[in-house]
């Protein structure tokens, strides 16, 4: 059988994803999130939330943590890249792994082609003890699938809702990101970019990356008029 890694899908992990860098207070969804991603011993989750709420960055987290063990090969599967590909190229083999992550199911859920490969994929990690992470933006009853054994498995471990971080939250998490970059972000700076980019963990990640270097190179401090010229805003 073709493995993964023969199949040179374009997917890789964002390096900034990991647990140490997710802002997730005590009590919140997201830190429940995080400690039942870090238990091994649970062998399927649900997580459902919409954009922004931390859901790619909790599943490449997962594929990192399990990646500086003892066994490597996690696999991180975001079907908004790999939507094209034929569903069976796709999960063909990741049974091997120790743990694979499907992000965005609600892309091709409601896609009659992709449940029956999902459902054989959902099988054959059981059978072989992969560790399997799934997100969607819905719950799996709001998915439209119309293989009932399906919704069935989806529905089978522990499922989490994750809502949407609220405003004072997305400043704290973005000064949180900031400061590990030991950079220092204004709430000023802070309510700023927040109005200015996507409300998303990749988007922030990326312009504190382009604010670090530009900090670093230029000598400066995060002002809002240096930040609004590194990044054009």
């Amino acid at each position: 059988m073709q493995n993964f890694q023969q199949l040179s899908l374009p997917v890789a992990l964002d390096d900034q994803a990991t647990f140490d860098n997710f802002y997730a207070p005590n009590g919140t969804p997201q830190h429940m999130a995080t400690f039942l991603l870090k238990d091994d011993g649970r062998r399927f989750a649900y997580l459902s939330g919409g954009s922004g709420t931390g859901l790619s960055h909790l599943l490449q987290a997962s594929c990192q943590t399990n990646a500086l063990g003892h066994n490597s090969g996690a696999i991180y599967l975001p079907l908004k890249e790999l939507c094209d590909y034929p569903p069976e190229q796709v999960f063909e083999g990741l049974e091997v792994a120790p743990i694979v992550c499907i992000d965005d199911l609600q892309l091709v859920a409601h896609l009659e082609e992709w449940q029956v490969p999902l459902f054989n994929l959902f099988n054959r990690c059981r059978d072989s003890g992969c560790r399997l992470i799934i997100s969607a933006h819905s719950s799996p009853d709001q998915l439209g699938l119309k293989l009932m054994d399906l919704l069935s498995r989806l529905k089978s471990g522990v499922s989490l809702h994750l809502p949407a971080y609220k405003d004072e939250d997305q400043r704290r998490l973005l000064q949180y990101r900031a400061n590990s970059r030991g950079l220092y972000l204004s709430d000023e700076v802070a309510h700023f970019l927040l109005n200015r980019l996507p409300r998303s963990s990749h988007a922030m990640m990326q312009a504190l990356e382009t604010l670090d270097k530009a900090s670093l190179q230029e000598q400066r401090r995060l002002t809002l008029p240096f930040v609004k010229v590194v990044l054009h805003l």
